[in-house]
């Protein structure tokens, strides 16, 4: 979820997933990395879903065709396909989260929100 909102910036979803994160016990080294597109200290059973997570963010929802071959081949394509419900999940929040910064900036003629604007 970190590394879909890193690349999304929606400061909303970033406390809330690093709230979430806190109380499983990660650390906050570990959020702040993540928060910062840094997966290399992923654990190895996860690296390839997070690193496709990013990839997923950054292409648009449009993922290369070998990117998704290695996450079935992976994970099965049970789990590939939750892994997709979840990355369009954590899109639409990122969307709305920005989408409302960037209300709030306009209607405070730029005093609140704002922190990122959206990506066309």
């Amino acid at each position: 979820m970190m590394a879909v909102t890193a690349v999304n910036g929606c400061r909303y979803c970033s406390y809330f997933h690093a709230r979430q994160a806190l109380e499983r016990g990660v650390t906050p080294e570990e959020i702040a990395q993540l928060l910062t597109g840094d997966v290399a200290n992923c654990p190895e059973e996860e690296a390839v879903a997070v690193l496709y997570a990013q990839h997923w963010a950054e292409s648009d929802a449009h993922p290369d065709p070998e990117a998704v071959r290695r996450l079935q081949q992976t994970y099965g394509a049970e789990r590939t396909e939750a892994i997709h419900l979840m990355l369009q999940m954590i899109r639409l929040g990122n969307l709305m989260g920005n989408s409302f910064d960037y209300l709030l900036y306009r209607i405070s003629f730029g005093k609140w929100g704002g922190a990122t604007l959206p990506r066309s």
